[in-house]
């Protein structure tokens, strides 16, 4: 990493990644009614929700918190890191808009924070490349 490369952006994908670290904890333990707000429809989305789609949610999450910390420490497998995260929500989201019934449920706007997510996502992984050629 760069010796003088700008810190700020290290700290801001720290601090997102916690968030996210956090609202995966809280969402884990949820039923899927608490997820849905008591919305029974998306309740319905949540609980057939497969496994391997909260593994991939899990693999986002822990791959972009292990990513900024590697950043932080300057450490050359952040890149690894972010980039698995970037595969874990493109999986999930995947999952999400193109197999369940969520769009059609809630309209495009649903995809709106998930779009944000990737966005992030994506800039941690450009951010960590740029900061190891």
């Amino acid at each position: 990493m760069k010796p003088t490369a700008p810190r700020l952006p290290v700290w801001l994908l720290l601090g997102w990644n916690i968030v996210g670290l956090a609202a995966w904890g809280m969402q884990i333990n949820a039923s899927p009614e608490q997820l849905a707000n008591g919305d029974a429809a998306v309740a319905d989305v949540w609980r057939s929700m497969p496994l391997w789609v909260w593994g991939a949610y899990t693999v986002a999450v822990w791959g972009g918190l292990g990513g900024a910390v590697a950043l932080l420490m300057r450490r050359r497998v952040a890149v690894a890191l972010f980039a698995i995260s970037l595969t874990g929500i493109v999986a999930q989201f995947g999952w999400s808009f193109l197999v369940s019934p969520l769009l059609t449920l809630k309209g495009w706007s649903a995809a709106i924070f998930p779009a944000v997510i990737f966005a992030i996502g994506l800039t941690g992984l450009l951010y960590a490349r740029r900061q190891f050629r």
